[in-house]
């Protein structure tokens, strides 16, 4: 059975929909979208994948699903709000699922609450702590489609928006639900910034993926949403494959092997071989031991000929969403691309001689001819991985 991804909706520092990610995607100069600021971090200038969003109109949303997070959310399900309310009026409620990967919803509103009681005493007006659990996305979209079937959020780090695509092909596969509303969102935080720069792997500079100079990431925040269903729709789900390493709480496995199973479980599910993978969207953080660990599970098992690209340069690393937020940019190489231009890998182009020497995708790089297959990789803390496969639907 195949699953398909019908319609989508997409924000992230690159921009606030498709057509506008697609403007910056393709541009032979690198976009603005991660820059310097100190809003986190004040008297610390650090390069970030800022969102610029307005809070939506409330209306009767309960006051412990209003956030960042959420606001994230509600401007990506806006942008297929009428596809997923069709899929609900044909399936039924209880038909349709939501999936969201999520790791730290409300901490921005939980932190504010926090410096206000201590200057004043009290919880500010507007604050509820509910507003920090972790089902509180899942519950929002929930709620805001109609949705009673299953509803739940993944936290596995930053294989979280991956693993939530597999969990809803899951669903359908085994005629659990008829459409599932899927994806992750993250939204940035000084909790999430200092967390990160306590393991010293946050670079204070544009991130380098792949560089003998690479030295540490660039956060980043957004939400994607996929609608899923039976019935095709203008991009295909082939494989997806996970793998847990339990090698150590926040460093990779060194040789890469989790990660090149995750890969290669994506491959047989979908019954591709490898020389068929047209463009592969690297994890990519611009971490000394991800940068190593990935290129060499790549060369591997897919060689060093396939294309390959990480885009957190242009996104920043959005955490929770970025599984998702990658896969959109597959949807946007797969779907109407008849030249199959590629996400270029932005970064200072001196080469680690340590690492395998991957095809690294140049400014305006294209295949000459539509993509057959993208795959997307996500790799998290405590070794859990997660590869999808995508096709044209």
């Amino acid at each position: 059975m195949n699953v398909y991804l019908q319609s989508l909706g997409v924000v992230c520092s690159l921009g606030s929909d498709l057509p506008g990610i697609r403007a910056k995607l393709w541009a032979h100069e690198i976009p603005d979208s991660v820059a310097p600021s100190d809003q986190y971090t004040p008297g610390r200038l650090l390069h970030l994948g800022r969102v610029q969003t307005e809070s939506p109109d409330w209306g009767q949303v309960p006051l412990a699903q209003r956030s960042r997070h959420n606001a994230l959310l509600a401007q990506a399900l806006h942008q297929m709000r009428s596809s997923v309310q069709a899929a609900v009026l044909r399936h039924g409620p209880s038909r349709v699922a939501v999936i969201l990967g999520g790791s730290a919803p409300g901490l921005e509103e939980g932190e504010q609450a926090v410096r206000s009681h201590r200057a004043h005493g009290v919880w500010p007006v507007g604050y509820d702590y509910a507003q920090q659990t972790l089902g509180s996305g899942a519950a929002f979209v929930a709620r805001e489609i109609g949705a009673t079937g299953p509803v739940y959020t993944i936290s596995t780090a930053c294989s979280s928006g991956a693993k939530a695509l597999a969990s809803g092909a899951r669903l359908l596969r085994a005629g659990l639900v008829d459409a599932v509303v899927a994806g992750g969102a993250d939204a940035l935080s000084t909790f999430t910034i200092a967390g990160f720069s306590s393991l010293e792997s946050v670079s204070a500079e544009r991130c380098n993926p792949m560089s003998l100079h690479r030295n540490g990431i660039n956060l980043g925040e957004g939400a994607a949403l996929f609608l899923m269903g039976r019935d095709a729709g203008p991009m295909r789900l082939a494989g997806w494959g996970e793998t847990s390493d339990a090698h150590h709480m926040s460093a990779p496995e060194p040789s890469g092997q989790g990660a090149a199973d995750a890969m290669r479980l994506a491959l047989a599910r979908a019954g591709v071989a490898a020389d068929m993978v047209d463009y592969l969207n690297l994890h990519g953080t611009a971490t000394v031991q991800n940068d190593a660990m990935e290129s060499r599970a790549v060369a591997d098992l897919l060689g060093c000929e396939v294309p390959v690209s990480s885009t957190k340069p242009m996104t920043g690393h959005a955490l929770a969403a970025a599984g998702s937020i990658e896969a959109a940019l597959a949807w946007a190489t797969l779907v109407d691309n008849p030249l199959g231009y590629l996400p270029p890998h932005w970064f200072d182009g001196v080469r680690d001689p340590q690492l395998p020497p991957l095809h690294l995708v140049h400014a305006g790089e294209s295949l000459g001819r539509s993509p057959r297959y993208v795959m997307s990789n996500s790799f998290a803390f405590g070794g859990s991985n997660a590869a999808l496969l995508f096709a044209q639907g």
